[in-house]
């Protein structure tokens, strides 16, 4: 096992292995131990230099210890060079640029940061982040101080905000013992892939709970950055204040930094939009917080073209889709929600009939938009503001396709009725979907869902 608290089984293993030892291709990496299996063979010798090599001799084996816990390596992550790229963000990072205005000092947002404690096991997991997998390590310190500024503004001390802090860092660790395929854009996930994918939170929070070090406030917090305020999150699937305090930042916070980090097309706006619109899902009293940061970034001289184009693209796509599930259902018997084979039905009728509420609630059902575009038709402001309400949208319907595919995963012998109509349904859903604007829409799930 790769972790002393069963973190994750050796299928999963394999994948944080390969990143250790594609490390040591280009940074020196030694074991400072010997490494044994489990049954007390020796591997390994100890100082000897890792390479890929090794990789094929220890993936035959279970490991007696984590094999985090024999190597050692130069230029470890630590406090020191946490605070200077955290600082470089600040100056860099328009969003966060903004926080440290609000907060009015920048060494306010950074103490925390300064008063993290990282044993030798996480400063090891995050320097193999930092090494193989760059983005990940920007996003979980860019999550960590957008963490940090909603806590402080709604009232916490900084001592308060260091185990905040901890828990923001670490957590996506559990992705360094995924397959890496899953960043792919164009690659579509099994069943199995998206059940690895929402177990990652699981994994950190073991991969936390390993270090026997920080507290179970912490531990519990990493498990609950994707859960949402009503009960539509995971793993648990838990609502309201089931959610710990600090779960609660975490799963605004991993949102937010998605947002900035995945669109360079008025990130803020977008946002803004999606928690209007997903305002159920999203902790109020934090929300009230990060929407000052948030403005128009629409110009009013930006050609009508493009946009009269995504508008109607995304209008044929959103009534295609209501209209393939109404076509799809007509074939069930009367009463089929209360039958027990029907849950992957019920779970798209249920979905879609919300996401048709919101929509009309914000007027951009598509039975309204016909209407409402008439007299825009020269308004660039009103066109966008339209684009932007029609790109949720397709994201939210994407959602719960993800969400379908999650549940009841592709039947590989069959299935009811109902399971094969749900997943008929995804796949012409997925027909709909523009080849760039689905590899945007995949990027944005992975860590929105």
């Amino acid at each position: 096992m790769s972790e002393n608290a069963g973190a994750a089984g050796h299928e999963t293993d394999v994948h944080f292995l390969r990143a250790v030892t594609d490390m040591a291709e280009h940074t020196e990496v030694m074991t400072g131990d010997a490494i044994y299996t489990e049954k007390g063979m020796k591997l390994v010798d100890k100082g000897t230099r890792v390479d890929s090599r090794l990789y094929d001799r220890l993936v035959m084996h279970k490991l007696r210890d984590p094999i985090d816990a024999n190597l050692i390596t130069g230029n470890l992550v630590d406090v020191a060079s946490l605070v200077t790229l955290a600082r470089q963000q600040c100056e860099q990072v328009e969003l966060l640029h903004r926080m440290v205005s609000s907060v009015g000092d920048l060494e306010r947002l950074l103490a925390p940061i300064k008063g993290l404690l990282l044993p030798q096991a996480i400063a090891f997991k995050l320097t193999v982040m930092r090494e193989q997998r760059e983005d990940l390590y920007h996003h979980s310190l860019q999550m960590a101080l957008v963490s940090i500024f909603l806590a402080l503004k709604n009232g916490w001390t900084e001592r308060e905000c260091v185990p905040l802090a901890t828990a923001a860092l670490l957590h996506d660790v559990g992705m360094l013992y995924m397959d890496p395929v899953w960043t792919d854009p164009d690659h579509r996930l099994s069943g199995e892939e998206r059940k690895h994918l929402v177990a990652h939170s699981v994994t950190a929070m073991l991969v936390v709970r390993s270090t026997e070090l920080y507290s179970r406030a912490v531990e519990i917090a990493v498990l609950e950055h994707h859960e949402r305020m009503d009960g539509s999150g995971y793993p648990r699937g838990i609502k309201g204040n089931a959610i710990s305090p600090m779960g609660q930042v975490l799963l605004l916070a991993e949102v937010v930094s998605a947002f900035f980090e995945k669109f360079t097309d008025m990130p803020g706006q977008r946002l803004s939009l999606m928690l209007r619109m997903n305002h159920k899902c999203y902790p109020a009293d934090l929300v009230h917080l990060i929407l000052p940061l948030l403005y128009d970034e629409i110009s009013p001289g930006q050609p009508l073209e493009p946009l009269q184009a995504e508008f109607s693209h995304s209008i044929a796509a959103l009534e295609a889709a209501l209209r393939k599930w109404t076509e799809l259902k007509s074939d069930f018997p009367e009463q089929w929600q209360q039958m027990p084979d029907a849950q992957a039905a019920v779970l798209v009728e249920a979905s879609l009939a919300q996401l048709q509420k919101q929509l009309a609630e914000a007027g951009s059902h598509p039975s309204q938009q016909m209407d409402v575009l008439s007299y825009l038709k020269d308004d660039a402001l009103g066109m966008s503001e339209l684009a932007l309400l029609n790109r949720e949208a397709l994201w939210q319907l994407q959602a719960i396709m993800n969400d379908c595919l999650r549940r009841r995963p592709v039947p590989d012998h069959g299935g009811s009725m109902f399971d094969l109509a749900a997943v008929d349904w995804c796949e012409a859903c997925a027909q709909l979907m523009p080849h760039a604007g689905a590899a945007r829409m995949h990027a944005a799930k992975q860590s929105l869902n």
